[in-house]
């Protein structure tokens, strides 16, 4: 090839991956897109393509390479470029007033103090050398760490190129949120595993994959916040070292303050506290450091901890309640689940009477029986947990928590699969297990059958009208007559609500059919980048691992699923009886078609969703031509109100602005009502 042609070839390559890289930054890292998801795919695939023609051209800042193909061997120990100290802690604002106290008795003049939230998940270290990422670490002794570069590199908002040519070590927190953390526990749960204990420990443990791919695959955030001071970098305050970072393109946590004085930080710790349980991520306290770096070097450090900083620990709410009995129930794959049922007890700002056990082995670890006194708390502020039995209160002889043997619905031995720690009934024809599956088939987020929940279904199993979901779609509105207690108006409303459910757009349809591993993002995933439903079952593996997100395990899943002659037997069921196979959803807008609803208008998000977490919200909305902010305020068009709203929403409804729930605001997504 002539020289001129390789220098074009190389010079595109670069471009393309400075622009992804600029691209990424503003998604991940600013959370403002300025181009779909369609323009970002074109270019990724030309990169890639490039890349496979030309790999001597390969960078190693590309955005191709963030998850590697190799498996780690092990994780090499690396010292640190300056030891990474522990934080001494305050447990309550007297402690943090004398710390703020001894300080400026022990520096000249004016103190002021950067107040941070204290991230609740691992350490890490960043090695940027000339601007390029070439090694992370997690933190270890403080001196020494585990080198864990493959795993990092999987990190979206973690740039592997800087905007200058700085030399530098940057300390962070690497998270998982909170989003994430639940789904990927309900995923653990349906799937007989153990689940995350809480997001730090799912963090913790993703950076610690021997496989990037399963790393990749816990979804992992980080928050940056120091550095070493080198020839290249020198900050004079944590101020200019947040803007610095800023500047390079890291990721800071944008819910920090300066403050003057002591009152200033206690107000800052106060209302932390008051909000915290509505950030997306997990703290677990508020860092407070003296701004002033000169200052710093000045006050020095104990053999543990800087003088200069201190860690205000949050406390988690314990509540004790008896616990009154077991229950077993059997989900849709068999899993059979342990459910604590205690006296109603205040936890938290609300009554909790049931919380789960998740496993045998959890309950033998607590070693829990009926009528303990237990301890419980939210973990994460939010699901209740049993974290401890008060033994001085046990009656003596009681009697150790029996656990099952057979299912508890049809009476099938109980088995543990290699691998797992659940139980599990493997009959196929349990009728809890039937139940399960159609009742999720027809809930709002799959196929949304209005009217039929898991009462009518069971009516329905009783009298022998549905043995599989293809099954609603050959239902005549007279069949529904033989319902007990079912007259000719609510026949029609059955009827009517399925027939209805046909026109879904394909996530739906994928949900429904309770695909192993596969929630409602990874249906719309799918289902937006295949279209149809003849072309996901058609995919390669390889071609499935190109959709964002999914994983190894999320493909094999996909795969495995619609190689089964049964599955094949139920599309073309569903096909014949006229279910829609095609995506019909929403799709990234161009500039040209920005006049619509949202088109200028400015948008709140609180709360939780099913069908987006609030950063695609977010995007979505951005695509549309609307204004997304933080705050609800008189000039706010519209709240978007998930499950769990909080202030915001009470704010809304104060200063008489529209509210949206999930469903009208897909709805007016979907082109309905404006």
């Amino acid at each position: 090839m002539a020289q001129n042609a390789q220098q074009d070839i190389q010079a595109r390559m670069e471009q393309l991956k400075d622009t992804l890289n600029d691209h990424a930054y503003r998604y991940y890292v600013l959370d403002e897109p300025t181009i779909d998801d369609a323009t970002y795919d074109a270019l990724y695939r030309e990169l890639v393509e490039l890349e496979q023609q030309y790999p001597e051209f390969l960078a190693s800042d590309s955005p191709t390479q963030r998850v590697g193909d190799v498996l780690l061997e092990g994780f090499q120990k690396v010292p640190h470029a300056q030891a990474m100290y522990s934080l001494g802690n305050a447990f309550n604002e007297a402690e943090v007033t004398e710390f703020i106290q001894r300080v400026q008795s022990q520096v000249d003049g004016p103190v002021e103090f950067m107040c941070e939230c204290k991230i609740d998940g691992l350490a890490v270290a960043l090695t940027y050398e000339e601007g390029r990422f070439v090694r992370g670490a997690t933190r270890g002794d403080g001196q020494i760490g585990e080198e864990i570069t493959a795993n990092l590199r999987t990190i979206k908002s973690l740039p592997l190129k800087l905007r200058e040519p700085i030399s530098s070590e940057i300390r962070g927190e690497a998270y998982m949120p909170k989003d994430v953390f639940h789904r990927l526990n309900e995923l653990r749960e349906q799937d007989g595993q153990a689940p995350f204990a809480n997001p730090r420990n799912a963090a913790a443990g993703g950076l610690r994959q021997l496989d990037p791919k399963a790393a990749a695959e816990r979804e992992l955030n980080i928050f940056l916040y120091g550095a070493v001071q080198t020839a290249s970098f020198q900050p004079e305050s944590q101020a200019d070292l947040f803007e610095q970072l800023d500047n390079l393109g890291l990721r800071t946590n944008p819910l920090r303050r300066l403050c003057r004085d002591e009152a200033e930080v206690i107000s800052y710790i106060q209302e932390v506290a008051a909000t915290r349980q509505d950030l997306p991520y997990e703290i677990d306290g508020v860092v407070v450091k003296v701004n002033n770096m000169a200052q710093q070097a000045e006050l020095g450090y104990t053999a543990k901890a800087p003088r200069w900083a201190i860690a205000y620990k949050f406390q988690a709410e314990v509540a004790e309640t008896e616990l009154l009995e077991v229950e077993w129930t059997v989900g849709r794959t068999g899993v059979v689940t342990p459910t604590a049922v205690m006296e109603p007890v205040l936890l938290a700002g609300t009554t909790v009477q049931r919380a789960s056990l998740h496993n045998v082995d959890l309950i033998q670890a607590l070693d829990v029986r009926i009528g303990d006194t237990v301890r419980i708390q939210k973990a994460g502020d939010i699901i209740p947990e049993i974290i401890s039995v008060d033994l001085e209160q046990r009656a003596k002889e009681a009697p150790a928590l029996p656990i099952p043997e057979e299912c508890p619905v049809c009476a099938s031995e109980l088995v543990r699969l290699d691998d797992e720690v659940a139980l599990r009934c493997i009959n196929t024809a349990c009728p809890a297990q039937q139940l399960a599956q159609l009742s999720h088939f027809t809930s709002r987020n799959a196929m949304n059958i209005v009217g039929i929940g898991e009462k009518v279904i069971q009516n329905m199993l009783k009298h022998n009208l549905v043995e599989n979901v293809s099954d609603f779609y050959y239902l005549e509105q007279d069949d529904f007559l033989q319902l007990d207690n079912t007259k000719e108006k609510s026949a029609q409303k059955y009827y009517q609500a399925i027939q209805t459910s046909k026109e879904n757009s394909l996530e739906r349809l994928i949900v429904g059919l309770g695909i192993r591993h596969v929630g409602v993002r990874a249906a719309r995933l799918l289902a937006q980048r295949f279209e149809t439903i003849e072309a996901i079952m058609e995919a390669s593996q390889a071609d499935l691992l190109e959709v964002e997100g999914m994983g190894a395990i999320i493909t094999q899943s996909v795969q495995a699923y619609f190689a089964l002659e049964e599955t094949q037997v139920l599309i073309e069921r569903l096909q014949q009886a006229g279910v829609n196979t095609t995506y019909t959803g929403p799709r990234p807008a161009k500039v040209s078609e920005l006049d619509n609803v949202w088109s200028g208008k400015t948008v709140v998000l609180t709360g939780t969703m099913e069908t987006y977490t609030r950063s695609e919200a977010k995007r979505v909305l951005e695509n549309l031509g609307a204004k997304v902010t933080g705050s609800v305020s008189k000039n706010t068009d519209y709240l978007v109100a998930g499950e769990a709203a909080g202030s915001k929403l009470t704010k809304a409804q104060d200063l008489g602005i529209k509210i949206l729930d999930e469903a009208a605001f897909l709805e007016r997504l979907n082109g309905g009502e404006h």
